[in-house]
């Protein structure tokens, strides 16, 4: 017969284990999102506010181009780089989480944790 604690247990193939890594990665993403767009409007509404600042030469270049070239693609490479990362190690956790669960389900009461 199976103990209420078992089952309320994390089973990393179960619904609950999948919704609670699914509303991590929605949260990243939406993070994300909003960064990639004040990255995307950034320039259009700094060119708006500030035309004087945004005509200023560097490098031969308006500041407008000289951030579009030189600084856009770096910026959305960054974002990108931190959701892949960021995602891999959500996933890591959770999965980390349910095998320490596991882990402890096998040591049994009382048993002390080997240390690595």
């Amino acid at each position: 017969m199976k103990s209420p604690e078992s089952e309320k247990r994390l089973d990393m193939h179960s619904e609950e284990f999948l919704h609670s890594l699914m509303r991590k990665q929605l949260k990243l993403s939406i993070a994300c999102a909003l960064s990639f767009l004040v990255v995307l409007l950034g320039l259009p509404l700094a060119n708006y506010f500030w035309p004087e600042l945004m005509a200023t030469r560097i490098f031969g270049f308006t500041l407008t181009w000289f951030l579009l070239g030189i600084g856009f693609f770096p910026a959305v490479w960054m974002i990108s780089y931190f959701f892949i990362r960021r995602s891999i190690g959500l996933e890591q956790e959770e999965v980390a989480e349910v095998s320490g669960e596991a882990e402890k389900e096998k040591r049994g009461p009382g048993e002390k944790e080997i240390p690595k």
